[in-house]
């Protein structure tokens, strides 16, 4: 299921002429005037003749856009590539935007194994987020193919920087090796087969993955969770002949000062249940699961990088089906802790099995706790495809949002409005698991957090992300994002642990 496949990132001087690969990749900017070379390693006249030609050649500049040239002599590389990276001002793009054209370069490379990319990376930071792009970028998804497709993702990226002899680079390489494998492993999960992939499989995937790293797992079956009294994900997986689990896994590093529990939806299909979807694309809710691989998936980065943080990550697993043992509109749900919630439309079947995790995450009293989620439609309505939405504490929430900038992912802070809460009410039950459809990303969002535990009578902050639309790409690729899993929320998650752990 997660493809084992590894990518190499180096770095070398600015001066590519002497190194030996198939392709080096140059940048170009769209400007009023014309297209632009940013940072040629070319000589002086190539480069004159080059940008003379870019107008005539087709190359804009635009986001995108990669254009592959015979090399010059003067280059030890078959091919020279354009690779646009969009409006710059000045001659040095921002760190996303050379992340993105990295990141279209490496996809649109498939089938070549050794490139250089000579953008304009004159400190570790901007190299970095080459590498980071690159690895986000050689990409391809081929499990179930009967044959191996004839282009396979790259499998060496060097960055050409004036950084290269910079003491902090290595380690600024490795990072973005690891953080790219994991992203990488949350999209060969999201894309994986349903037949495939479900609660006892995903788990022992889990199993797999943590061998490597000092991480201990704990898997509760359907009769652990039966016997704990795990309400919301029996309720749910009960319409289906694959049981639910829920996946434990500890990273218990010396010295750690914070404590950090991630809660990742993993709905390894959803039908809706009885209230059943309409069949229209429904193929894509194998991807309801992304909040779990990706919690997975951070969890793994968090300790192959040895971030001193102590993280618990918890992955709450099950299959929504109609099947005749069903829960039905009117069901009671007892759920772990003990509130009770009233079905009143089991395609609302996210959050259930997210609040049995968040309360057992709390017992653990951690200092901080997130959860992550493909949990509403609503999310698309209100942000689109390409942002999520992370809603909680302020303090956990604003620093989310802040992560996510560092590393490029597109978020919204959106807020949580006392008055949704009376609309969860519900006059059998504790509460509903729907309630006012306008805001409905913000009603989810208040629906969790009543399920959030306390430690010395002080809500443990908190905060909820919601990655309904960027958890999976159903029109073209763009930039280093691929079709279908996309992986997206590692980063920002990775981002944030390294904030605890003060780096």
């Amino acid at each position: 299921m997660i493809n084992a496949s590894e990518l190499k990132l180096t770095a070398v001087s600015p001066d590519v002429r002497r190194v030996a690969a198939q392709a080096v990749v140059i940048a170009v900017a769209q400007d009023k005037q014309g297209p632009r070379l940013l940072d040629s390693p070319l000589p002086k006249a190539e480069t004159a003749a080059l940008q003379d030609s870019l107008a005539s050649l087709g190359v804009t500049g635009a986001t995108d856009q990669v254009l592959r040239l015979p090399a010059t002599d003067s280059l030890k590389a078959g091919v020279l590539v354009l690779s646009g990276v969009g409006r710059v001002e000045g001659s040095t793009p921002d760190a996303e935007t050379l992340r993105r054209a990295a990141g279209s370069a490496a996809r649109q490379l498939a089938g070549l194994s050794k490139v250089v990319f000579a953008f304009p990376t004159p400190t570790v930071e901007l190299a970095a987020a080459v590498a980071e792009g690159i690895a986000l970028g050689a990409y391809t998804y081929s499990n179930h193919r009967s044959k191996a497709p004839e282009k396979g993702p790259l499998t060496e990226g060097v960055v050409a920087t004036a950084a290269s002899a910079h003491k902090e680079l290595p380690a600024a390489l490795r990072r973005a090796a690891v953080v790219g494998r994991a992203v990488r492993g949350v999209r060969d999960l999201v894309n994986t087969a349903p037949n495939d992939l479900y609660p006892e499989s995903f788990a022992s995937e889990a199993r797999n993955a943590v061998k490597p790293f000092p991480l201990k797992v704990t898997v509760l079956d359907d009769k652990r969770l039966e016997k704990d009294g795990y309400g919301g994900l029996m309720g749910v997986g009960k319409g289906s002949a694959r049981p639910p689990r829920l996946v434990k896994i500890e990273y218990t590093p010396a010295k750690a000062a914070r404590h950090l529990a991630l809660v990742g939806k993993g709905i390894t299909f959803d039908t809706g249940g009885i209230s059943l979807k309409p069949p229209a694309n429904m193929h894509h809710m194998k991807s309801d699961m992304a909040g779990a691989a990706t919690v997975l998936g951070t969890i793994l980065a968090i300790a192959e990088l040895g971030l001193p943080v102590r993280t618990t990550a918890w992955l709450c697993l099950a299959e929504n089906m109609p099947g005749g043992n069903a829960a039905r509109p009117g069901d009671v749900f007892t759920m772990f802790g003990g509130k009770t919630v009233e079905i009143l439309n089991t395609d609302a079947e996210g959050r259930l099995v997210m609040a049995d995790g968040l309360v057992a995450a709390s017992a653990d009293k951690p200092d901080v706790v997130i959860d992550i989620a493909t949990l509403t439609g609503a999310q698309m309505v209100a942000l689109g495809r390409r942002t999520s939405g992370i809603m909680g504490e302020e303090t956990v929430r604003d620093a989310l949002v802040e992560a996510a900038a560092v590393s490029g992912e597109s978020v919204w802070a959106m807020p949580l409005p006392e008055e949704l809460r009376a609309s969860l009410d519900s006059t059998v039950a504790d509460l509903a698991n729907a309630g006012d459809r306008n805001g409905g990303m913000m009603t989810a969002a208040v629906f969790l957090q009543e399920f959030v535990g306390e430690v010395d009578g002080n809500k443990i902050p908190w905060a909820h992300i919601d990655i309904a639309g960027p958890a999976f790409n159903d029109v073209a690729a763009y930039g280093y994002v691929p079709k279908d899993g996309t992986g997206s929320g590692l980063r920002t998650l990775v981002a944030y642990a390294e904030r605890l752990a003060g780096k």
